[in-house]
């Protein structure tokens, strides 16, 4: 039995993730923007998961979450799930939140950040990026001012591999869901939601030969080949010095 959090699981796939999770005996912990978010995690803290509260766009709150983590039981396993789509929460939530969990919760073995199709679209630049969330930009997957939806997701699927070389102890990967049926997906959306989180759960406790690897970009437990900036380990470095002067926080050896 493993001890796994999962960001942002109030709904869609992080919350079928830590269903999964918990019905294959797993020790989960769930994860809720507010206290109101969190009613919809009821079940699962009935059947005996942790349930953790933190607004990942407040660094200080994100801060607070991971010595709260460090002071419990060990973790095995986190997968960075939480997600936005657009609006000025997108580099806050979507790469500040987990480097910063990466650097301050320093025990799991296994880490799986939520990546997505869009990260082809990124630009690799950490020039101009609005990592505090206070301009008007991060719509969709073009360009725009402060950074993209597509650009956090180049940076933190870069993130992932960045830990994978940094640190050869743990297994680091990026996940790419699909579109897939969420409330930020839409009804529409034409990938498999079932399809979508079995990924993210396979590599946060999978004991196979390919979910015991590090370092992939996985599409539906299949490797594909990312974004060619993702593994450039200049830019690699460049984002992890931006991200620690940024934050004031570095990633440290271990």
């Amino acid at each position: 039995m493993s001890r796994i959090l999962i960001t942002g699981s109030t709904d869609g796939l992080g919350l079928a993730t830590a269903d999964a999770l918990q019905s294959a005996g797993h020790d989960v912990v769930v994860h809720a923007r507010n206290p109101e978010r969190a009613g919809a995690l009821d079940p699962l803290v009935g059947r005996g998961a942790g349930l953790v509260i933190a607004d990942l766009t407040d660094r200080d709150a994100v801060r607070h979450l991971a010595g709260e983590l460090n002071e419990g039981p060990p973790l095995d396993a986190v997968v960075h799930n939480a997600g936005v789509w657009s609006g000025p929460a997108v580099m806050p939530v979507n790469i500040i939140a987990p480097y910063l969990l990466t650097a301050l919760v320093p025990g799991p073995r296994r880490l799986v950040y939520l990546s997505s199709s869009s990260h082809f679209d990124g630009h690799p630049s950490a020039v101009g990026v609005d990592w505090r969330g206070t301009k008007s930009g991060g719509h969709g997957g073009g360009s725009s001012a402060g950074g993209s939806y597509a650009d956090s997701k180049l940076f933190v699927t870069t993130l992932a591999a960045a830990v994978a070389r940094l640190y050869p102890d743990v297994l680091s990967n990026a996940v790419d869901p699909g579109w897939v049926p969420t409330r930020m997906g839409g009804p529409g959306a034409p990938d498999d939601l079932e399809l979508g989180h079995r990924t993210q759960q396979w590599l946060a406790a999978g004991d196979d030969p390919e979910a015991l690897t590090t370092g992939g970009y996985w599409y539906h437990r299949r490797r594909q080949r990312p974004h060619r900036a993702v593994h450039d380990e200049a830019f690699q470095n460049r984002l992890l010095r931006t991200l620690a002067e940024e934050t004031g926080t570095a990633l440290e050896p271990r």
